[in-house]
């Protein structure tokens, strides 16, 4: 692809921007040199109690169910988080298969998990079976709800 440029009359044709690497200009060091080559957790941390699988919870836990004041993670709507070379899987269900948002949800939990540093992938696993309860809820969501 070739682009034309008209040149005006009367209009000078501004001059080209050169660096002269002989008038001693140095390149700094890019800043992201090295940063961006290096895996961003150790290959350990992937399993529970590891630096990633906790930074993936802490995704999950920032999502809360539009109907109900409480994460879903604390909700028990999570059912497992599996990681494997920075491909995360996440096991899930909703309170209802009529759930409002039982189409964005899945979405949701996909692009916030994918978008935690070291997850290279994220695929979001929506089962019915177990179904949900309110046995399910952790202490703290029931706590949070008046249920305890």
């Amino acid at each position: 692809m070739s682009i034309e440029v008209e040149e005006v009359s009367g209009v000078p044709t501004p001059p080209r921007a050169r660096v002269d690497v002989r008038a001693g200009f140095e390149r700094k060091r890019d800043y992201l040199e090295g940063f961006l080559s290096q895996a961003p957790v150790a290959e350990d941390a992937e399993g529970p109690g590891g630096a990633l699988y906790e930074a993936v919870i802490a995704a999950l836990k920032e999502i809360y169910d539009p109907e109900i004041p409480v994460n879903i993670y604390e909700l028990g709507l999570v059912y497992n988080v599996e990681i494997s070379d920075g491909h995360v899987i996440v096991t899930m269900t909703l309170t209802t298969p009529h759930c409002p948002v039982a189409e964005s949800m899945p979405a949701e939990v996909e692009i916030r998990v994918g978008a935690v540093p070291g997850v290279g992938s994220a695929e979001v696993n929506l089962v019915w079976d177990p179904p949900w309860d309110p046995g399910k809820m952790s202490d703290e969501a029931k706590l949070e709800l008046g249920m305890l």
